[in-house]
Order: C-alpha cells, then sequence, then structure tokens
C-alpha cells in the first residue's frame, strides 16, 4: 500500500507551510512557490496542490498585494488523514467498499467485503492520529521500526507495532 506521488507531496508541502506559520493561524501568508522552492515539489505541482488544498478547507487563501496561503486553522488540529483525504478522497483501501462500486468479481459471494469498513476505520484512525505539528519538527532520534515507536502503557499514544516487524 503506497500513497500517491501526490498525497505525498501534499503532505510535504503541509508540513513545509506548518514550520513557516507555526501553529499560529495570525502568520503572514506563503506563496506556491516559495512552497515549491522550501521542498522541491515542482512548481505548477504546488500551485494545484495548494489549490486543492484551500478547496479543501486546510489552507486559506487570499489575493491581492500581501496576499497568499495560511493553514487554515493550527498545525496540531490537521492530520495527516485530513491532508490524504483532500487529495485521494476518502481513505479506502478496496474499492468496494465506495459506494456505486460493482466491479469487483467476487461481488455477492464475498465474506470479507463486509469487514473492510473496519479495516479502513483503523487506517483512517491511524493517520488521523498523526498532526501535522508532529510532522513539522525534526525528530529526535528515528526508532527500529522507521522512525515509528510502538505503543507502551508508558506511551499510549506512540504508534502501534504491527506484526511481522522485528525490533
Amino acid at each position: 500500500m503506497r500513497l500517491s506521488n501526490l498525497a505525498d507531496y501534499a503532505v510535504v508541502l503541509m508540513s513545509a507551510a506548518a514550520r513557516q506559520c507555526g501553529s499560529q493561524i495570525d502568520s503572514g501568508p506563503l506563496h506556491a512557490a516559495m512552497l515549491a522552492e522550501q521542498t522541491g515539489i515542482p512548481g505548477p505541482t504546488a500551485q494545484k496542490l495548494v489549490s486543492g488544498l484551500a478547496r479543501a478547507g486546510l489552507l486559506v487563501a487570499s489575493r491581492g498585494s500581501g496576499g497568499g496561503v495560511r493553514l487554515a486553522r493550527p498545525a496540531a488540529a490537521i492530520s495527516v488523514a485530513d491532508i490524504i483525504e483532500a487529495v485521494e478522497g476518502p481513505i479506502a483501501l478496496t474499492a468496494c467498499v465506495a459506494e456505486g462500486r460493482h466491479d469487483c468479481s467476487l461481488e455477492g459471494s464475498c465474506k470479507v467485503q463486509p469487514h473492510w469498513g473496519v479495516v479502513n476505520g483503523a487506517v483512517r484512525g491511524a493517520l488521523a492520529g498523526i498532526s501535522l505539528a508532529s510532522l513539522s519538527v525534526t525528530p529526535a532520534k528515528a526508532g527500529a521500526a522507521g522512525g515509528l515507536v510502538p505503543a507502551s502503557p508508558s506511551n499510549p499514544k506512540a504508534a502501534p507495532a504491527f506484526a511481522g516487524t522485528t525490533s
């Protein structure tokens, strides 16, 4: 399972915006070209993302002199799930859970299909638990699992440990 390049770039762009704006909504506006330069995202792609993220209510755009974009709310109130859904639409690991989709050859006989909603909810919940604010700071030290620290009774908000990972 991978994010599209556009969703990945949206997270990178929003992280850069959060670093510039901090968690203060009243910070000065940014420009797509400035964010493109800081992140290495091509200018036209950055502009497309800024427009889409503004339509989704994650950025606020203003025109005229002194215009640009800023975070619509504090970075701590924007989740990775919010950003991905702004670009990709609802988080769904399979097409069979989307309304109106009837293109699966197993439809009608699949015993797993009724459970995909729970799986999708778990994935969305995990992504919703990661704030933009947490992505806009440099981590002190990455853990063995790609920077994720397993949840424990002393650290219940850490990333969950997944079966099949080795430490």
